[in-house]
């Protein structure tokens, strides 16, 4: 199915209010293997997959053998979430409101399998979703433009014609190299002004605060 123009978010921290869930199990998957890693450190992590993450924080001299025990644990933490994870206030009335409006709604997370079946079932927006480019669908996560760019391409247009919401630096760098508008949400807890440094066109509380302003945004530019 092809649209005219894409409506492309990202899932943790846009649209389900998980970020800080990510932060405490990835700590706790840090802490049994023997690292301490400071919360605030994972959180600005988060959003990256869970390669660049470690590497991130713990450097590319780590054990590389380390890298799938501590994923594994991080999955299995958060894990016991998946029943119960909170989709932000306005989340799936935001999709249906612009799908209705003619823009083709896609997922572009750093969230696979299991995980993304999870949170696509807290938005319950599954109706009016094309598809969704995840961690297991592209070569490079965020900040590289892969999931972004796989996105665009599920709903068959051109960058000019798609914009990107998220909430971490690495949503608006990875929208930014594939020439896609980014646009962004203060949900994720990453301030406004790193969100701006980052290149969001524009910055919003959250998905409800986008959805009472559409009128006014760069969706409305588009259309």
């Amino acid at each position: 199915m092809t649209t005219k123009r894409a409506a492309i978010f990202d899932v943790d921290g846009t649209l389900v209010d998980t970020n800080h869930l990510h932060v405490v199990t990835w700590w706790e998957a840090f802490r049994q293997a023997g690292h301490r890693v400071p919360m605030r450190q994972i959180h600005r992590a988060v959003g990256l997959s869970g390669g660049d993450l470690l590497a991130h924080l713990l450097g590319d001299d780590r054990a590389p053998e380390e890298d799938e025990q501590l994923a594994a644990a991080h999955h299995a933490l958060y894990a016991t979430y998946f029943e119960r994870l909170p989709a932000l206030d306005a989340a799936g009335d935001l999709l249906r409101a612009l799908a209705e409006r003619g823009w083709g709604i896609v997922l572009a997370t750093s969230a696979g399998g299991a995980e993304l079946a999870a949170l696509r079932r807290a938005i319950g927006a599954d109706d009016v979703i094309l598809g969704a480019a995840g961690a297991d669908d592209v070569a490079e996560g965020k900040p590289a433009p892969d999931p972004v760019r796989l996105a665009r391409e599920l709903a068959g247009v051109p960058s000019e014609r798609a914009v990107f919401v998220g909430d971490t630096v690495w949503d608006m760098k990875s929208a930014a190299q594939d020439g896609v508008a980014p646009v962004a949400v203060l949900s994720g807890g990453i301030p406004r002004a790193d969100l701006e440094a980052a290149g969001a066109h524009a910055v919003y509380r959250g998905p409800a605060d986008l959805l009472g302003h559409l009128d006014s945004s760069v969706f409305a530019g588009l259309e």
